[in-house]
C-alpha cells in the first residue's frame, strides 16, 4: 500500500498518532509548505501582466490559512457576509474581495456594496458585488444606485465530478442566461450602474479542456459589453484524489500557455488591458490537509465488513454528500501486532522504503462514522490492509470543504485544527469545540 503522507513528508517528522494523543481525535492537520506551493502554482499560471487569483473562502475559512493565502498574493471570492467578516479579520482589504452572491436579500447586498465606503466601518476602497439574476440586479440597483458591479453569466458550459458541483449549463441555479442581455442593459441604464466586470463558474473539479471551453465562451459574451475592466473565469481546478493509484496533478503549464494566448489576443482586440481572474477553488487548500481519526470498532454484517470510526459526517461531509473518494493512509503502533505502522522518513532504510507499511492480504471494508445515520461513511468497499481497533486513519486531501462544512449533528463537537509550519513546528489554529461552546447560544425557557 502506497503511503502518500510518508512520500510527501507531510508531517515533517511529527508522528500522526502523537498528534491525535495531544490534540484529540478526530483532528484536522494542515501543512504550510503544501499550502504555499499550491498558491504559487496558480499565481504563476499566466504571464499576462494583469492576472489575479481569487481564493474561494467557502472552501476553508480558518484565519491562519487565510493569512498565509493573502501573504502569497491571492485575493478572495466571497459568497456571504460572514465570509467577508472572516476575510477582513485575516487582513484582506475590501478591494481584495469579489462578492459573488446568489439569492440573497437586500440587506446582504447593501452590506457587500457599502463595505469599504464612507458609510462603512472599513475606511478603504469598496468591495465589488456580482449578482446572477435580473431580480438581484434590480435589488442591487435600488440599494446601490450608480454603483460599480459585476454580473455572473451562465455561458452554457458546465461540469464537475458530481451533479451537485456543476454550476454552469442547463439545470443549475447560477448565472444569467445570455438571452437576457438586453434586459440586463436596460436595468444598468435604469439605475445608472457601471458594469465593470463579468464572471462565470463552470463547476468544481474541472479538467483543463472543459475549463478552456468555458473561458472561450465567456470571452464571446464579454464582446457584447463596452468598457469592462475585469473578466473572472471562475475555476474549480481538479485535485488528484487517487494518489495511491498513481493519479497525477492537472497540467497547469499546458493550461497556462493556452490562457496566455487567449488573454493577450482578447486584450488586443478589445482595445484595452483588462484584469483577468481565475478562481481555482479547492485546488488551493485540498491537498494541504489530512483528517486524522481513530478506528473504534470492527464488525461483520452479512457479507460486509465495517470499521467504525470517529469520522462521522459531522466532521467530514464530502463522501456522504458527493460520493467523494479520498485516499486513506493507516498509522499503527508497531507494538500493537501485525503491521509495521507509520515510520518517520529517517527511520526507513532503502529497502524499507520500497515495501508496504502493512503486511498481509488486502480486504474490502467499509469505513463508517459514528453518526446515527445509514449514509454516514468515509469509504465503501475500499481495499485496505486488515485494520485493528486503535488504528489511526488519515483521510487525505481533506482541506477543501472539510472543516468548513463540519457541524454539530448528534451534538458532537467539531475537531481541533493544527498547522505544521515549514520548520516542522505544530501550532493549534482552532481548538476543539467544548460542550459549553455548543450550549452558549441557547436560551433557557
Amino acid at each position: 500500500m502506497n503511503n502518500v503522507t510518508q512520500n510527501f513528508n507531510f508531517y515533517h517528522g511529527n508522528d500522526p498518532r502523537e498528534l491525535v494523543q495531544t490534540f484529540g481525535s478526530p483532528l484536522y492537520v494542515y501543512n504550510e509548505r503544501i499550502l504555499r506551493e499550491r498558491c504559487r502554482d496558480i499565481i504563476n499560471l499566466s504571464t499576462y501582466p494583469k492576472f489575479a487569483v481569487n481564493y474561494a473562502v467557502k472552501t476553508n475559512s480558518n484565519l491562519s490559512l487565510l493569512k498565509i493565502i493573502r501573504e502569497e498574493g491571492l485575493r478572495t471570492d466571497i459568497s456571504s457576509e460572514g465570509e467577508a467578516v472572516a476575510a477582513l479579520a485575516a487582513g484582506f482589504l475590501p478591494e481584495e474581495m469579489l462578492f459573488i452572491l446568489n439569492g440573497v436579500g437586500a440587506e446582504e447586498l447593501a452590506f457587500a456594496s457599502k463595505i469599504g465606503s464612507a458609510e462603512s466601518q472599513y475606511d478603504t476602497l469598496s468591495a465589488t458585488v456580482s449578482v446572477d439574476s435580473l431580480s438581484q440586479l434590480e435589488t442591487l440597483g435600488r440599494v446601490n444606485p450608480g454603483g460599480r458591479i459585476f454580473l455572473r453569466f451562465n455561458s452554457g458550459i458546465g461540469g464537475g465530478h458530481h451533479e451537485k458541483v456543476v454550476t454552469g449549463g442547463d439545470g443549475t441555479k447560477f448565472g444569467i442566461m445570455p438571452e437576457y442581455i438586453p434586459q440586463v442593459k436596460e436595468l444598468l441604464r435604469k439605475y445608472d450602474l457601471k458594469l465593470i466586470g463579468i464572471n462565470q463558474h463552470v463547476g468544481s473539479y474541472i479538467e483543463g479542456e472543459l475549463y478552456l471551453e468555458g473561458v472561450e465562451a465567456i470571452l464571446r459574451l464579454a464582446r457584447q459589453f463596452e468598457n469592462l475592466e475585469y473578466i473572472d473565469f471562475g475555476g474549480g481546478f481538479m485535485v488528484p484524489y487517487h494518489k495511491q493509484n498513481g493519479e497525477g496533478p492537472i497540467d497547469l503549464r499546458a493550461i497556462g500557455k493556452r490562457l496566455d494566448a487567449m488573454f493577450f489576443d482578447f486584450a488586443k482586440n478589445y482595445g484595452k488591458e483588462l484584469t483577468f481572474m481565475v478562481e481555482p477553488g479547492r485546488y488551493i487548500v485540498a491537498e494541504c490537509a489530512v483528517l486524522l481519526g481513530t478506528v473504534h470498532s470492527l464488525k461483520n454484517c452479512g457479507t460486509k465488513k465495517y470499521a467504525g470510526t470517529d469520522l462521522g459526517f459531522s466532521v467530514f461531509k464530502r463522501p456522504t454528500v458527493y460520493d467523494a473518494h479520498h485516499d486513506i493512509d493507516i498509522y499503527r503502533d508497531p507494538a500493537r501486532g501485525e503491521g509495521r505502522g507509520h515510520l518517520h522518513a529517517d527511520e526507513l532504510s532503502a529497502s524499507d522504503s520500497k515495501q508496504d507499511i502493512f503486511c498481509g492480504p488486502m480486504e474490502k471494508i467499509n469505513i463508517v462514522g459514528n453518526q446515527c445515520e445509514t449514509g454516514d461513511f468515509i469509504a465503501r468497499d475500499r481495499e485496505l490492509p486488515p485494520l485493528r481497533e486503535g488504528d489511526v486513519l488519515g483521510i487525505l486531501d481533506a482541506g477543501a470543504y472539510g472543516y468548513s462544512m463540519a457541524c454539530q449533528y448528534n451534538h458532537r463537537a467539531r475537531p481541533a485544527e493544527v498547522l505544521i509550519s515549514q520548520d516542522g513546528e505544530v501550532r493549534l489554529i482552532r481548538r476543539r469545540d467544548t460542550y459549553e461552546d455548543m450550549l452558549a447560544n441557547m436560551q433557557g425557557l
